[in-house]
């Protein structure tokens, strides 16, 4: 997830990521050693307006596979898809001198939060009945993560998507191994993945909160003592 676009506002950082993911030693330099490679009639806007394409069709698969399993490697080239065009927008904005900051930073990430909804709903597709509920748990606790990251920026003007060396890349690949496995073993899999997976968001919600928030409280104090 790249939001780098020219910036023209000092006082915004959100072009400025902070923290690094497990694959981004890996994943900048091909994204830099590609990006002046993209056709000429393509901007930025483009890739970011993409994940519309990639939201619609990640549900569409996600639906169809539900009486076809083989819909699944669908599923998993639409998330390999928006990887690349998310991946690409913000170099890409950067290298051809867009200037789209603030415009880029908002879509994208908005953007982003749409796509991760649709994945959680395309999954609910395919799980047995009754699972409705760890649905709505695994779709509330996917939307706070985001939501932190981007409370985070506003509380500390530091942008960070890579929390515990996780970042959107490490979670698209995720998705991919989920889709593999379902593939081979079946909907019956949802009994403890999917709790799993929200006890797992939770655990990482609550540490990344705790964290941050005592951050927060000492730099506030600091200041209190500062000013006085």
């Amino acid at each position: 997830m790249t939001a780098s676009r020219t910036n023209t506002d000092a006082s915004f950082a959100g072009d400025k990521k902070h923290g690094q993911s497990m694959l981004s030693r890996w994943e900048k330099p091909f994204i830099d050693r590609n990006v002046a490679k993209l056709p000429k009639w393509m901007m930025s806007h483009h890739l970011t307006m993409f994940t519309l394409v990639w939201s619609a069709a990640v549900l569409g698969f996600g639906w169809l596979a539900g009486s076809n399993p083989l819909w699944l490697f669908a599923m998993s080239a639409v998330v390999a898809g928006q990887w690349l065009t998310d991946s690409f927008d913000g170099s890409l904005g950067k290298h051809r001198k867009q200037g789209l900051v603030k415009w880029g930073f908002f879509m994208d990430h908005f953007l982003d939060l749409v796509f991760a909804g649709c994945v959680v709903i395309a999954y609910s597709f395919l799980a047995p009945e009754g699972m409705g509920f760890m649905f709505q748990l695994l779709l509330l606790a996917t939307t706070v993560m985001m939501g932190l990251s981007f409370l985070a920026f506003a509380a500390t003007n530091q942008f960070k998507i890579a929390f515990l060396g996780v970042g959107p890349t490490e979670i698209r690949i995720a998705y991919i191994m989920i889709n593999t496995a379902l593939f081979f073993t079946g909907s019956a899999v949802y009994a403890w993945a999917v709790p799993l997976a929200v006890i797992g968001h939770v655990v990482a919600i609550a540490f990344i909160a705790w964290r941050l928030q005592l951050q927060l409280w000492n730099q506030d104090k600091a200041a209190n003592v500062d000013a006085a």
